[in-house]
């Protein structure tokens, strides 16, 4: 459940002296709804992804990475499109913050605490609800502001 590695990111984060978490997010099946067209990138947002992730991207303590496939003429377009929508990522697949040291190699695969991914069991249709409600509790905005 992904609210609950928000949750262990937050107490590693602590535990280790971390004033931020690093959360990855791919596009395609998890922010936006696919078009599988060759010539615009597709547009429209899963339930709550977009005013989520506003609120996520603001966030002091957490750096956005988007983890992506996308063709690199592609990606000036998402972050326009992203950027108009209030939505703003610190790095595209890749994370210069955290680099290798002897517990890990991240030159060839960026450090992150939370992925928010298709692939690894993020369903759009029901986490982003489940995400929203856990960023704007006051539980949580308590312990980790």
């Amino acid at each position: 459940m992904i609210t609950k590695a928000i949750k262990n990111a937050f107490v590693h984060a602590e535990r280790k002296g971390w004033d931020r978490t690093y959360w990855a997010f791919d596009i395609h099946d998890t922010i936006i709804k696919p078009n599988w067209s060759a010539e615009e990138i597709p547009t429209e947002f899963y339930p709550l992804a977009k005013e989520t992730l506003q609120i996520i991207t603001k966030r002091k303590d957490v750096v956005s990475i988007l983890y992506t496939c996308s063709h690199p003429h592609e990606l000036e377009n998402y972050l326009r499109f992203f950027e108009e929508n209030d939505i703003f990522f610190d790095y595209i697949n890749e994370n210069p913050e955290v680099r290798s040291e002897s517990y890990g190699y991240y030159e060839n695969k960026p450090y992150f605490n939370v992925l928010f991914e298709d692939k690894a069991g993020f369903d759009p249709l029901e986490d982003w609800k489940e995400v929203m409600t856990l960023m704007t509790s006051e539980d949580f905005n308590t312990i980790t502001n």
